[in-house]
């Protein structure tokens, strides 16, 4: 039997112990954010078709992932089309502004092993994980209208858990640091390995909590012009997805944006606005 001290110390431990458990996994979560490369969303493309197995489609296809697999991935971002039909080929990538080089080429490894499992022989497919997305299809870049913003693809994801407090207030300084960053993206003077970056990232002390966020635009083929009026235009849509939410995101293959209220990007990337 123990003692009334014995037990009162017992009592005292527990709530220190769990609370260092916290602490410890809070530390783990964070340090390893970067690291992971979650799934987020696919979508087949079905109206395209499917190939045949040992068609032209496929080996030009394959020939193409090929290809981009063998490249450096130091701009994260690029495209390839054949632009003949009937077997046009267009495969792209855009990789998140911190994650290009050896992360960007992994993360298009996993795009393509995920396409090829859960879109199987489809000609066209797209699919989403935390460091970037994948698209192939059957339309030529020439065919593309590449003067118009392609907003059939977006989806949004959020946090279910609310913030406490002042959720108007939240949600205002929240869209305020996402315009902020978008004119960030934009900005002439924004580089990256030769070309225009259209990509930024801040946080935010918004209360009592800090806020993380980051834009970004597909770099390969979206104008800088464009992307200011993409990302203008989902940041609007900002109530509609993510009103009061710990967190959120809406992604699609021509901008993106996402908050959090946790860092979820390597800190050289992340600057207080």
């Amino acid at each position: 039997m123990y003692s009334s001290c014995s037990l009162l110390q017992r009592l005292v431990w527990f709530p220190f112990l769990a609370l260092v458990a916290t602490q410890l996994l809070f530390i783990r979560n964070v340090s390893s954010l970067n690291l992971t490369n979650e799934y987020l969303h696919h979508k087949c493309l079905v109206s395209e078709g499917k190939y045949k197995p040992g068609s032209k489609y496929e080996y030009i296809l394959n020939d193409y992932i090929r290809f981009l697999a063998a490249g450096n991935f130091r701009s994260g971002s690029m495209h390839m089309t054949s632009g003949l039909k009937p077997n046009a080929v267009t495969i792209l990538y855009q990789c998140r502004g911190d994650s290009y080089n050896s992360k960007c080429r992994s993360c298009y490894a996993a795009g393509i092993s995920g396409l090829r499992r859960r879109c199987p022989r489809n000609k066209g497919g797209i699919i989403w994980f935390d460091q970037c997305f994948v698209e192939i299809t059957s339309i030529s870049v020439i065919d593309f209208n590449i003067s118009k913003i392609n907003y059939e693809n977006n989806f949004p994801l959020h946090n279910p858990n609310r913030v406490s407090g002042d959720i108007k207030s939240f949600n205002n300084e929240t869209m305020a640091l996402l315009k902020e960053l978008a004119l960030k993206a934009n900005n002439k003077d924004n580089m990256d390995n030769g070309k225009m970056a259209l990509y930024a990232s801040g946080e935010k002390r918004v209360g009592t909590k800090k806020v993380y966020a980051m834009v970004q635009c597909m770099r390969d083929l979206v104008k800088p012009k464009m992307c200011k009026e993409c990302l203008e235009s989902i940041i609007k849509e900002f109530r509609e997805c993510c009103d009061g939410k710990q967190g959120g995101r809406i992604l699609g293959t021509s901008c993106d944006f996402r908050y959090e209220l946790y860092p979820f990007l390597r800190t050289s990337d992340s600057k207080t606005v």
